[in-house]
């Protein structure tokens, strides 16, 4: 049995700095332990006092009769230390540090979480700082939290780990109140050591845990991560991460646009979505996605049947659905045909999506029939049934026949609660049908399951491209020029252009390149020319000449520097402007798609991808990142328009996502913008450039 195993289920517990009053901090772990039925051994430690309840308590850990599997550490930051060196020497497995005082309260925490960490040694540490954990599965109870004076917890399938103790506390009893079933709750706090992916990964082979839920505030080891959660996914058992930190000002001052569009929640985004990690977008979203998932149902498609017997209730559901991309449609004639042989009269209205079933809040035998049929049609993916006021007076009999229905298919079955009723939601929830008690929450719930079920595992990567030769560029900000050939020893197509000093040598330039021309100047300082004018578009031979000076005058006027080279381009036209930049931090290097051109930051359509651990993107990865863009339809021929040449649009993706993987640190900034797709069968051109590298010795 390896180290967390041992913490999560350990045979024995030392409690250090035990109190005898069950109403302090230091007495919650005994007391707690004790009430919720811990079958091993326990050892309170403190040299004042003599026993604790029924239990002997020991002056010090030397004391011990045996090596505890687990220490729960109560003393203050000054001390704690001591006695993680102490229950190391012992041979513990791992050691639980409550108190606060570390690295999140400046310099001297800082020193003391080092000291921390040089006393456990080999000793496997969670927190300091946090609550500790619970394991439900085993009635195994390691912390201080507040949240255990209740006498009953559901035990289930999702298992909780949290950054934040105090939220460990929350969700716990929030799980508790609505009748969701937990498994494991582990609060990592300042990670010293045990981190979320330690537990991802873990959890991902206890098969007491069907769904993983996850608070963030940061991802301290982003590979680290990436496998567990892999690792998750391809067991079968979902990751819900709900990731605080999102208002943030994340995006850097940057010389390229990428640097203002993508940012830190951007970099979550795209770390979740390649690792099949659901991103959970509200705090309730945490309980509700995993409440679904936990059914073990699996959503196919996005269709879905809403039960109802009170129709404003069944109107809010169907709102909340189709603004979040949800069908709801009207039943197919054989179903409504169905559902009419269920009830005579003229009350029902079955032909439309809710489908309103009258009486059935009154008659749970019109209910099972209802729901039979809805889920053996096939035209719906889904059921959501309401639950009005009616019901409250027999909740047991509805919940009943809500269950009773479960077993002919597998299709998701949900409830919406419409009356203020927890204990129906409660009772329907550990029934097997979720329930929830916003229209909203009904939604986040089925786009969770979605997703879930549309996950594919990553494509394995292609073979690693050759080196390209780079040595010859220096460090520094390059010009449009300078990166552009950049780009293209990488194999991205760029337009067609000369460098010129002078009038003349812009008008001859012109001429060679043949038809209308772009004028623009060349300087690795200004990034941003058209923002000082400099750039000037559908020029003739005839014409440049005198735009070079006017434009050299305009430039100086502006930015204060009169610019001595320009650049000469061929006229690109008739296709669709996209940005193709990369972005870095601490999580990692990202390649970002989106809408092109001057504005791109004021549309902000854009997607990313964090590279692999080694190479570029895989073609598959590059034709999602289209897909995704809001702008997609027109590159995929919107009303009538040519449909775009996405096959080297993915080519220009993956050739420059390998430049970015080949020079690595070297590359500070890089972004094509913008980049013209044009339509199929005329490939793509580079028309703009920004590179900034680094020095190649770094």
């Amino acid at each position: 049995m390896d180290a967390i195993s041992r913490l999560l289920k350990p045979r024995s517990v030392a409690i250090i700095g035990a109190s005898a009053d069950a109403a302090k901090t230091a007495g919650r772990p005994v007391s707690y332990l004790v009430k919720h039925g811990f079958a091993g051994d326990i050892y309170p430690v403190n040299p004042k006092v003599n026993r604790i309840g029924e239990l002997t308590c020991y002056p010090d850990i030397a004391s011990l009769p045996a090596v505890p599997d687990v220490g729960i550490v109560l003393l203050g930051a000054e001390r704690a230390h001591l006695a993680v060196r102490d229950l190391a020497a012992r041979g513990t497995a791992a050691a639980i540090v409550l108190a606060s005082g570390y690295t999140e309260t400046g310099e001297e925490g800082a020193r003391r979480q080092q000291q921390l960490i040089e006393a456990a040694g080999s000793m496997r540490l969670l927190g300091p700082n946090t609550i500790g954990l619970v394991n439900l599965t085993d009635n195994i109870v390691l912390s201080a939290t507040g949240a255990l004076e209740m006498d009953h917890f559901p035990v289930g399938s999702i298992g909780v780990v949290s950054q934040s103790g105090g939220i460990l506390g929350s969700l716990l009893s929030r799980a508790a109140a609505r009748g969701i079933g937990l498994s494991k709750l582990i609060s990592t706090s300042n990670e010293v050591d045990l981190e979320l992916a330690d537990f991802i990964d873990h959890l991902a082979d206890d098969e007491a845990t069907k769904v993983i839920a996850l608070y963030v505030e940061t991802v301290r080891n982003p590979e680290k991560f990436r496998i567990a959660a892999l690792k998750a996914a391809r067991a079968g058992k979902p990751v819900v991460a709900f990731k605080i930190g999102r208002s943030e000002a994340g995006a850097k001052a940057a010389v390229s646009h990428t640097g203002a569009l993508a940012g830190a929640d951007s970099m979550y985004d795209a770390l979740f979505r390649q690792t099949g990690v659901i991103r959970a977008q509200t705090f309730a979203d945490l309980l509700d996605i995993p409440a679904a998932l936990s059914t073990g149902r699996v959503l196919r498609g996005n269709r879905v049947a809403i039960l109802t017997s009170t129709g404003g209730a069944g109107t809010l559901v169907s709102d909340s659905l189709g603004v979040n991309g949800f069908e709801t449609p009207a039943p197919d004639p054989q179903t409504a045909e169905a559902l009419r042989a269920l009830q005579t009269g003229d009350h029902a209205a079955l032909d439309r999506n809710p489908i309103d079933v009258t009486l059935a809040g009154l008659q749970p035998d019109l209910l099972r029939g209802a729901i039979k049929t809805l889920l053996a049609s096939p035209s719906y993916d889904a059921l959501t049934i309401i639950i009005g006021s009616s019901s409250l007076a027999m909740p047991e009999l509805m919940a009943g026949a809500i269950q009773d229905c479960l077993v002919l298919s597998d299709k998701p079955v949900i409830a919406y609660v419409s009356p203020h009723a927890p204990d129906v939601g409660a009772l329907l929830t550990q029934r097997g049908v979720p329930a929830f008690a916003a229209a909203e929450s009904c939604t986040a719930a089925l786009a969770g399951m979605l997703q879930a079920g549309r996950w594919k595992p990553p494509a394995e990567p292609g073979a690693s491209p050759v080196a390209v030769a780079v040595d010859d560029f220096a460090a520094g900000s390059l010009d449009e020029a300078q990166a552009k050939q950049l780009f293209a020893r990488f194999g991205v197509p760029c337009a067609r252009e000369l460098v010129v000093h002078t009038p003349n040598e812009a008008e001859q330039a012109a001429r060679e390149l043949g038809g209308r021309t772009v004028l623009k100047i060349l300087s690795g300082a200004i990034t941003h020319k058209s923002d000082v004018g400099g750039v000037a578009v559908n020029l003739l031979p005839e014409q440049i000449a005198q735009r070079v000076v006017v434009m050299a005058d305009e430039v100086e006027r502006k930015a204060g520097v009169r610019p001595d080279r320009f650049v000469v381009q061929e006229m690109v036209g008739g296709g669709t402007e996209l940005i193709l930049g990369m972005y870095r931090d601490p999580l990692g290097t990202a390649i970002l798609l989106g809408m092109g051109g001057i504005t791109a930051e004021l549309f902000k359509d854009t997607t990313m991808r964090l590279l692999p651990p080694s190479g570029g993107l895989s073609r598959e990865q590059a034709l999602e990142m289209a897909r995704e863009l809001k702008t997609w339809p027109l590159l995929d021929g919107f009303r009538g328009r040519p449909k775009a040449d996405i096959d080297a649009l993915v080519g220009t993706i993956v050739a420059f996502s390998n430049m970015a993987a080949q020079l690595g640190e070297r590359l500070v900034e890089a972004e094509i913008n913008p980049v013209f797709v044009l339509p199929q069968g005329q490939g793509v051109r580079a028309a703009d450039g920004v590179v900034v590298l680094g020095d190649s010795r770094r």
